[in-house]
């Protein structure tokens, strides 16, 4: 029988409505972003980042969720029908896509905040008591069960959830709390050149995680008065968090794993290099990130595919994949592939060597290819005996992008450019001879 906490549990998630945040571009991820919202980027070999949220939600029991969308929302919303779209609203559960359209005036959405008062009607309808609003940004498991029992516990008007960084990591890139040491926020920092520590843990501060819970009521009246405020600049951490702190109940709340004492897997993958490390740890023989934990799965779309397959056996052309994640309808012919990630429908031809790449679905690498340290996106085709990473002037000269780290991304119209450069030097080269 169900103990009395998880029954406690359960009905504040019932009561509870989820609203992700997911019209973000990602513009840290260049042309990886260029055709798709940043919550829809590919990640982990089968899964979208929007995924991570949604799963933590259906796993915690919240079973009405709204997902904002705007900004190349067409990726998403297919991906999110196709995978998501299962819920009966008749048995009390949905998942809905909800994307920006001047419910409350002639502007788009012009930040988180206004991207919630802009749906206030819809979640209205709802009749939720708690509001919960999660950024669809970032990759992690979280269980909000205990997130929601702490805010109702502490009497709080609004909870954010947070995480325990290094102030040197959290400086000039995350929202940075100042807590008491019952955990009540104190103050707000966006972004600060120098983060405030914890009580008691000098260098370690308390990181945003862009995930917050309101008493429902009390949202609709700071979003109300937001705006009305014509100076606002419509974001829950530039103005409703440092504008509620001092005359409301506004609390900070850890996020920890249970039987676990170190920090928590949570990943921004907002850049290109961090989305490449981020991918790359999960080749790992025990990467933090469990994809393979049945008690919390990450539930997401999946094609019907074939087994991936390896053939040829021979000393010089042998395919073969070690310390690698290898998705269906993969087709490695004669090629090695190392400390590599690849998604659905990769083809490999012969005689190619692949190290810690991440190779999104879809993608053909032809014959004599050596590729380390990329990213080659969704659908592309790279030519026969291509290098890429070895040589960073090469890569750029190519039109490849190259990170601060030496990651080499590379895309469909990238390699559609240097396949007319390459016609043109050919060109040349018999017009000379």
């Amino acid at each position: 029988m169900p103990s009395y906490a998880n029954r406690y549990i359960s009905s504040l998630t019932r009561e509870t409505y989820a609203l992700i945040l997911a019209g973000g571009r990602g513009s840290r991820l260049h042309e990886l972003t260029n055709w798709r919202a940043k919550p829809a980027v590919y990640f982990g070999g089968k899964h979208r980042i929007i995924d991570f949220p949604l799963s933590n939600c259906i796993n915690s029991g919240i079973r009405r969720v709204g997902i904002a969308t705007q900004y190349k929302s067409h990726s998403l919303i297919r991906h999110v029908n196709r995978a998501w779209g299962h819920f009966k609203k008749e048995l009390g559960e949905s998942v809905e896509i909800l994307p920006a359209s001047q419910r409350y005036g002639e502007e788009w959405y012009c930040g988180t905040a206004d991207a919630v008062f802009q749906n206030m009607d819809i979640i209205r309808h709802e009749l939720p008591k708690y509001v919960m609003i999660l950024s669809g940004d970032h990759v992690y498991r979280m269980d909000y069960g205990g997130l929601l029992a702490k805010h109702v516990e502490t009497g709080a008007d609004m909870t954010v959830c947070c995480i325990e960084v290094p102030c040197e990591e959290a400086a000039e890139t995350f929202g940075v709390m100042t807590v008491d040491e019952e955990k009540r926020v104190r103050r707000f920092d966006e972004k600060p050149i120098i983060p405030s520590s914890i009580p008691g843990r000098p260098g370690t501060c308390l990181a945003s995680m862009g995930n917050y819970i309101f008493n429902t009521e009390f949202l609709f009246e700071q979003l109300k008065k937001d705006a009305e405020n014509e100076g606002s600049g419509r974001d829950f951490g530039h103005d409703i968090i440092p504008a509620i702190i001092e005359e409301h109940n506004v609390f900070a709340f850890p996020f920890r794993e249970p039987g676990h004492d170190g920090q928590p897997y949570w990943r921004d993958v907002g850049t290109l290099d961090s989305f490449w490390e981020a991918n790359m740890e999960l080749v790992m023989p025990e990467p933090q990130l469990d994809l393979y934990d049945p008690t919390w799965p990450i539930w997401t779309y999946q094609e019907q595919l074939p087994p991936a397959k390896f053939i040829f056996d021979n000393d010089d052309r042998r395919g073969m994949a070690v310390d690698s994640t290898v998705s269906g309808g993969c087709i490695i012919s004669g090629s090695v592939v190392r400390k590599s990630l690849l998604f659905s429908n990769v083809h490999i031809r012969s005689y190619c060597v692949i190290e810690e790449s991440v190779i999104l679905p879809g993608a053909i690498i032809q014959r004599n290819c050596r590729i380390r340290r990329a990213i080659i996106d969704r659908g592309c085709e790279v030519p026969a005996g291509v290098e890429i990473g070895f040589d960073r002037k090469a890569d750029e000269e190519n039109g490849f992008r190259v990170s601060k780290k030496g990651i080499v991304l590379v895309t469909r119209e990238m390699l559609t450019e240097l396949s007319k450069k390459l016609e043109r030097q050919e060109r040349e080269s018999k017009q000379l001879a």
